[in-house]
């Protein structure tokens, strides 16, 4: 797996919604200095059209060339009814403001002075006078159903005492209903009620290119709806740490990275191939620097979405091993014969390596053992235990190669379901 650089870590914003607040912090992308895409680059789409009643219809097909630019509008007026704002509102405190005189009833003070002619000093003091409904941060989703599903981040929705609603590319605003948070990824599901919604359609994430054209569509800065962006697939499968947002530090894999200006409100918002199918979701953006953005592959909210239909939840597969990865570092310490794999360790207040009951004891695992591949895939730094358990399915049947006391051996493991804790 490739990280962003080789010296040092880049800190990502999360594009949480802009959260109205009494300092708000605003970061730009800068986008009015970006010269747009060449107008007239073709892509190599041609559409065939028979002359009726040819005889030679070779000789006589005419060529429509799509050119980039009028494929990319096509895509967007298709999908932008598709594209909704997530708004988060909360019953918050009203404060009001009073003023009282601190001398008018000091016994002291009246002492000294005649009735009516204390000093006219006067001290502002606060009290609460009720609630008030209040608009407390926005970002971005789109409609993956005619029946009201809707993808986004789960940091656009994190409030769990919030309520939420959607505003439609038409202007109606519907109460929406928090269907699902990921456990371990930034992704929730969310359901308006109604039927006829316009969708968009989800492409593979695994099929992606660097250098191919992407569009990302959101609610910039939580003002402007519908902002659109146009880049390419800068990368693939990076690995990121994504702050900013009350969820905590995350680290983020296997993300997208593009030139397309993604910016603070365009959380959840897709990222679309230019034939308009969603191929990620426009997740973070990199601090400090141009035209680098991230989303979440499409693939991950696929999975998402069929759990969610069929099991009620969004579920994970589950081993049950606490572990470290082995580096060259660690080989040398212990004198292992291997400078990869996943070692069974204790946790770091005393916690047993194998949880009870879980697969990894059914099979025999032990403290000690490594676990060298999983699935046929070698374990290392870039490709750990956890992020293969995660492309898994709970009641997958996966072929473990374990080391132990220098000696190889191949387990069977049926993957259970993740525990809620």
């Amino acid at each position: 797996m490739e990280n962003l650089t080789k010296t040092q870590l880049i800190f990502l914003v999360i594009l949480v919604s802009v959260v109205a607040s009494v300092a708000t912090a605003v970061i730009t992308a800068s986008l009015v200095s970006q010269s747009p895409a060449p107008v007239g680059q073709t892509i190599n789409r041609i559409i065939e059209k028979a002359v009726p009643g040819s005889q030679n219809i070779s000789s006589e097909k005419e060529q429509i060339i799509t050119t980039r630019e009028e494929a990319i509008v096509k895509s967007v007026e298709r999908v932008s009814p598709a594209v909704v704002s997530v708004v988060a509102t909360k019953d918050l405190p009203v404060v009001e403001q009073y003023f009282i005189n601190p001398f008018e009833n000091d016994e002291f003070f009246q002492q000294f002075f005649p009735p009516g002619s204390l000093p006219d000093f006067q001290v502002p003091q606060y009290r609460q006078k009720g609630t008030e409904k209040k608009q407390i941060s926005s970002g971005s989703g789109f409609l993956v159903s005619a029946d009201g599903l809707i993808l986004t981040n789960k940091h656009v929705i994190e409030d769990t005492k919030a309520d939420y609603s959607v505003i439609m590319n038409d202007g109606r605003k519907i109460t929406a209903k928090v269907l699902a948070r990921d456990p371990l990824q930034d992704l929730a599901i969310l359901k308006i009620e109604g039927a006829g919604f316009s969708y968009i359609p989800l492409g593979d994430s695994d099929k992606l290119k660097a250098g191919q054209t992407v569009i990302a569509i959101g609610n910039a800065l939580g003002e402007f709806q519908n902002t659109i962006s146009v880049g390419v697939i800068s990368g693939l499968h990076r690995t990121i740490t994504a702050l900013g947002s009350q969820i905590g530090p995350e680290i983020l894999r296997e993300v997208i990275q593009t030139d397309a200006a993604i910016n603070p409100g365009n959380s959840g918002g897709p990222l679309l191939n230019i034939n308009g199918e969603a191929i990620g979701m426009n997740t973070a953006l990199a601090q400090g620097a141009e035209n680098i953005g991230f989303a979440l592959p499409i693939n991950l909210a696929e999975k998402d979405l069929r759990d969610f239909q069929n099991f009620g939840k969004i579920r994970y597969g589950f081993l049950g091993v606490r572990y470290v990865i082995i580096t060259q570092k660690i080989k040398e310490e212990k004198k292992f014969s291997v400078d990869y794999g996943a070692l069974i360790i204790k946790g770091s207040q005393g916690e047993k390596a194998i949880y009870s009951g879980s697969p990894a004891e059914k099979i025999g695992l032990k403290e000690g053992d490594i676990i060298l591949e999983f699935g046929g895939v070698k374990i290392n730094a870039d490709t750990t235990l956890a992020e293969l358990i995660l492309k898994k399915t709970v009641g997958e049947k996966v072929s473990l190669k374990v080391l132990r006391e220098n000696r190889e051996m191949t387990l069977e493991a049926e993957l259970a379901e993740m525990p809620e804790n």
